[in-house]
């Protein structure tokens, strides 16, 4: 046996080194950790330097103890979508989505690796969908009866690309696919469909879909790269930039000859109005998105001629995808996987790199900066 003596300095000296020793093990582990706060509810338009702050810090991932059925996750992508704009309201005003409040972790729909799982139903390797703060780490309790979350299978060798599952094969697909099933049946070729933002995350989707059950597409957008894009790319049959045609009902009867019979409607205000006047009798209108009005405060643009609604007949229908995930959700993704494989719906993206670059992404939105769908990308899988 060996016997060591230590003088009260020597033992001293080796206490010393042994805790230098686990907090530079510590700190070797301890990995970035970039949140973004949400700071104050916006008057009018989000300002990124003021509606948000970027936060850095650390995490030790080995330090993470999880309660039952939570799981630490890495985020690999973060969408930006128009609904996110409601969200950033009093708290005292209800809605079908909860408000952010401020001094929060912003959140929003992602695409997340888990790391380290305390649930039963996720293992360490797992990517799912779902919705999740705006930070690199997170823990987050995940459900499986939760309609929002999904794995995403082999998600390593996808024949697609990982952010497609928050796009043209996840929410803004379903958008499109439960818009049009249930609401604007029956889909009769040769009707006429025009969809507002046709070729944001949504509209791009709505567009390619129709012209596959064979109506007559048209489509409108803010500027003329994104026209040529739905006529040359998409195959719309018509399109117009909405910024070069003040009276809308004009353009409208130009592109629209026959009347329209099926609205996707993603803007509201001044163009609602000018539909509605060119709506043929039992026209449908599924309303998923009114995003010229969602950063008025106080003059939020009327509909003057809601009244023609009644003599025409038309169906104009709300609704909320997730309400409708349940009922839709296996038929969308056979219907769009299959689509996609054969080349018959394309789709374009807007992806931005770093956490960072998420206020900016959000708030280019509504400024309309984005083409297609808009994605900030965070780490690599």
């Amino acid at each position: 046996m060996l016997i060591f003596k230590l003088t009260n300095n020597s033992f001293r000296l080796v206490l010393r080194l042994s805790v230098q020793s686990t907090i530079q093990i510590r700190r070797m582990s301890a990995k970035r950790n970039i949140q973004i706060i949400y700071k104050e509810i916006p008057q009018g338009f989000p300002d990124a330097s003021k509606t948000f702050e970027i936060k850095k810090g650390t995490i030790v991932l080995e330090d993470v103890v999880l309660k039952s059925d939570e799981v630490l996750v890495r985020t690999l992508y973060a969408s930006v979508d128009p609904y996110m704009r409601g969200r950033m309201r009093d708290p005292a005003n209800k809605s079908y989505f909860g408000a952010i409040i401020p001094g929060d972790v912003m959140e929003g729909g992602t695409i997340f690796e888990v790391i380290k799982s305390n649930n039963p139903n996720f293992v360490t390797g797992d990517v799912v969908v779902g919705y999740s703060k705006w930070e690199e780490y997170s823990v987050i309790s995940l459900d499986v009866s939760d309609q929002r979350q999904f794995k995403i299978p082999n998600a390593k060798n996808s024949p697609v690309p990982l952010s497609y599952f928050l796009g043209v094969l996840g929410m803004p697909g379903l958008t499109a696919y439960v818009g049009l099933h249930k609401i604007c049946e029956p889909l009769t070729p040769g009707q006429t469909l025009f969809v507002s933002a046709a070729s944001g995350a949504v509209g791009q989707v709505v567009g390619q879909y129709a012209k596959v059950l064979g109506l007559r597409v048209v489509g409108s957008a803010g500027d003329d790269e994104k026209v040529e894009y739905l006529i040359k790319e998409l195959g719309f049959d018509a399109a117009f930039n909405y910024k070069k045609h003040e009276d809308f009902n004009t353009i409208l009867k130009q592109t629209c000859p026959d009347g329209i019979d099926i609205y996707f409607e993603n803007v509201g205000g001044k163009m609602l109005d000018a539909v509605i006047q060119n709506c043929n009798p039992f026209a449908r209108i599924p309303m998923c998105g009114m995003i010229s009005q969602y950063n008025r405060l106080s003059d939020q643009e009327p509909i003057y001629n809601l009244v023609a609604a009644i003599g025409k007949r038309l169906r104009l229908e709300g609704f909320i995808v997730l309400d409708e995930s349940a009922r839709y959700g296996a038929d969308f993704t056979t219907t769009f996987t299959k689509l996609m494989k054969e080349g018959k719906i394309k789709y374009k993206e807007t992806i931005t790199n770093g956490i960072e670059c998420l206020p900016d992404a959000l708030v280019g939105l509504f400024e309309g900066k984005n083409f297609g769908k808009g994605l900030v990308k965070i780490a690599d899988l």
